[in-house]
């Protein structure tokens, strides 16, 4: 009889700090001192997020990643281990390379996120313990684009994670260059849940609705999931598709709501839900991270995430995918 899992899921990914700035005006000219109402150091990176908030809510997390023997690495690292996800991988390095920090301008109209990758754009191939992510269940990668050193091998890597036997997922995330290739469509043959956004959807296929967006990418993959923002989120698997509306809930901020969507999925998904009600919990997951500032902090008090889980995981009996 072979040994359980260590993990349920392990992680690839970044691992930083965002400071959030809240009530900036949309524009910033140049040479004046424009002042914040309020301020936020918290957990950044979406895979750190993931991460982190998949692990607070029950998940056994193993995460690899590389930063700097820095300040901002060791308070990074400290946020992540205190949720319960395993960083006993994480490689710490020393030279001129800090680790990386996401600034993000809150604004009423949306925010700009300014980031320096540092450490991130380091990480490669012989960084990875791959004995260490096979002993898991699933492996997820976030931030496919930010891994310049580590971009090359990403396909081969979801291939070695297929042939172990774990179930896969990809949530690709930005891509600064604005080019949207670099191995994508390669990778994609070894992903089984493919999560990524309206316009990550669009910039990705060239497609200018959503609609022909999804035709394009659902024959690439066997489920994939296309966060909405506040239309909530569509499921396409086998040819059929589900729409889940969003909560609705006061919005602090949007930063890590959809990290939070993914973990929420993951979750259920793991445990044997259906689709319909892996949808409806990323919806509440990814609503509950948008109540608090940041990505991790409605996660970190676990009254609070109780609470609000209790309050809005309602499944929809009878709901089916058509």
């Amino acid at each position: 009889m072979s040994a359980l899992p260590r993990f349920d899921v392990t992680v690839v990914g970044e691992l930083n700090l965002d400071l959030i700035l809240y009530g900036l005006p949309r524009d910033l000219p140049p040479e004046r001192e424009i002042l914040a109402n309020q301020l936020k150091l918290t957990l950044g990176s979406s895979s750190a997020i993931f991460a982190h908030n998949l692990a607070a809510l029950g998940a056994r997390v193993g995460f690899i990643s590389r930063i700097a023997d820095d300040s901002l690495g060791g308070i990074s690292i400290e946020r992540l281990r205190a949720s319960g996800a395993d960083v006993s991988k994480v490689k710490k390095v020393s030279g001129p390379t800090a680790t990386g920090l996401t600034v993000i301008l809150q604004h009423p109209d949306g925010r700009n996120i300014l980031t320096y990758p540092g450490a991130m754009f380091e990480m490669c191939f012989e960084d990875l313990d791959l004995d260490y992510l096979v002993s898991s269940r699933h492996f997820h990668l976030s931030s496919f684009f930010l891994h310049r050193a580590l971009l090359p091998h990403i396909p081969a890597l979801f291939a070695k994670m297929k042939d172990a036997g774990l179930t896969t997922s990809l949530d690709i995330n930005d891509d600064p260059d604005d080019r949207w290739d670099s191995g994508v469509w390669e990778a994609l043959r070894f992903v089984d849940i493919f999560f990524l956004n309206e316009r990550e959807l669009k910039k990705l296929t060239g497609s200018a609705d959503l609609d022909s967006g999804v035709e394009r990418v659902a024959r690439q993959v066997p489920l994939l999931v296309v966060k909405l923002g506040a239309g909530g989120a569509l499921l396409r698997h086998r040819g059929k598709q589900l729409r889940n509306p969003a909560v609705k809930v006061p919005v602090m901020d949007l930063v890590g709501a959809g990290d939070s969507f993914d973990a929420g999925f993951i979750y259920q998904f793991l445990h044997g839900s259906d689709l319909p009600a892996c949808l409806e919990y990323a919806n509440i997951t990814g609503a509950l991270c948008a109540t608090q500032p940041g990505g991790t902090e409605a996660f970190r008090e676990p009254e609070y995430l109780s609470g609000f889980l209790a309050r809005h995981w309602r499944l929809n009996a009878g709901i089916e995918l058509r």
